[in-house]
């Protein structure tokens, strides 16, 4: 019988195909966590069909449609994440070439004076946590793979300036943006920093620094400095989890009306808690009992199956952000007006991947 993470999996797989394919970093995100579960469970049904999905995406020259170097979004840069997965399966050049131009942006990509990244070229002097995910784990295979040094110093020294500039010390929780230009409305005219901690930009931080891990060499002399913030982070979400076993959109407005329990910061927080005890990252021992009461409440709460038997998850916020036009203040009223949906990918790659964490732990 098949385990939860790969029922998930092949659900999505019943319900998405290539012609809904859109160079996304969530739609990238549910693919490549689709890919690990089969992986790991020696599944040969998947694989098709995620080459399905990128086939008709990736040109022979690498080129990607829909995909605009000169946009410098960050979070264009997750998508090609399981690109490295087709081209060794593969063997096809294209998907190669693709890795190239997606290296190419961030070689590119605009930074503010600290030499963070900036979120994209419409978010000027802007460090958002999302962007982090976007684009470090990608960056460090890439970096891995062909041999690039310096960039493993430059993807470290990215994390731990974010930490340091988004960092509130009363709580020990990060802010979900920072302007180092203080132009913004919605920064701080003193930290620079957005109002409120949204729970799933933390958690996008969270795992950025695991899934970069799995790529820095044992040896560099930032990797027991990354494990150390992720730790300070992660001990502090846990004084913000709910009796439930879930997180709220907004951690630290518990009990304010409208504020909701959201799935998928909380399978976030599930997976880098099962995965950080797996590789030895914390000996922390309320990690595993904290993540397993996570898992519980997810699928107690909002995790449902069809009369096909197809797995659907509930209590996804859609999407949440900052400027732009009408323009997104960061408020606490804010946060909690945006749409909630169902098998929203941002909620259920993530909880495939913290599936199969349970599943190996």
């Amino acid at each position: 019988m098949d385990s939860l993470s790969l029922k998930m999996a092949k659900s999505v797989k019943s319900y998405y195909h290539p012609g809904d394919m859109k160079w996304h970093y969530e739609h990238g995100l549910v693919l490549l966590a689709s890919l690990k579960a089969a992986d790991y469970y020696n599944d040969e049904t998947v694989y098709p069909w995620v080459y399905g999905m990128y086939d008709r995406l990736i040109g022979e020259d690498g080129s990607i449609a829909t995909y605009r170097e000169g946009e410098y979004n960050l979070d264009q840069i997750n998508a090609g994440r399981a690109l490295f997965a087709l081209y060794d399966k593969s063997g096809e050049e294209r998907f190669r070439k693709a890795q190239d131009r997606l290296k190419s942006q961030l070689v590119n990509q605009p930074r503010c004076l600290c030499g963070v990244y900036w979120h994209k070229e419409i978010y000027p002097w802007q460090i958002w946590l999302d962007g982090l995910y976007m684009q470090g784990p990608f960056n460090a295979e890439y970096a891995k793979r062909y041999g690039d040094a310096k960039a493993f110093d430059d993807i470290a020294d990215q994390l731990e300036k974010t930490y340091a500039n988004l960092l509130d010390k009363n709580t020990g929780l990060l802010y979900h943006a920072f302007d180092e230009s203080r132009g913004q409305r919605w920064s701080n005219e003193i930290t620079g920093c957005s109002p409120h901690f949204w729970s799933r930009s933390i958690g996008w931080y969270l795992m950025a620094i695991l899934d970069v891990l799995d790529y820095l060499p044992s040896d560099h002399r930032e990797r027991g400095r990354l494990i150390e913030i992720f730790n300070l982070v992660m001990k502090a979400v846990l004084n913000f989890q709910d009796e439930s076993g879930m997180w709220y959109q907004v951690p630290d407005e518990k009990g304010r009306d409208k504020n909701y329990l959201e799935t998928s910061a909380s399978s976030m927080f599930a997976y880098s808690l099962f995965k950080s005890i797996r590789l030895g990252y914390s000996g922390d021992e309320s990690y595993i009992p904290a993540a397993k009461k996570a898992m519980d409440g997810i699928r107690r709460i909002y995790l449902s199956q069809d009369d096909k038997g197809v797995y659907h998850l509930g209590g996804i916020c859609s999407v949440a952000g900052l400027g732009g036009n009408p323009y997104r203040d960061g408020s606490f009223a804010y946060y909690v007006k945006e749409k909630i949906a169902t098998d929203d990918f941002k909620g259920v790659g993530p909880f495939i991947l913290a599936c199969l964490e349970e599943e190996e732990s």
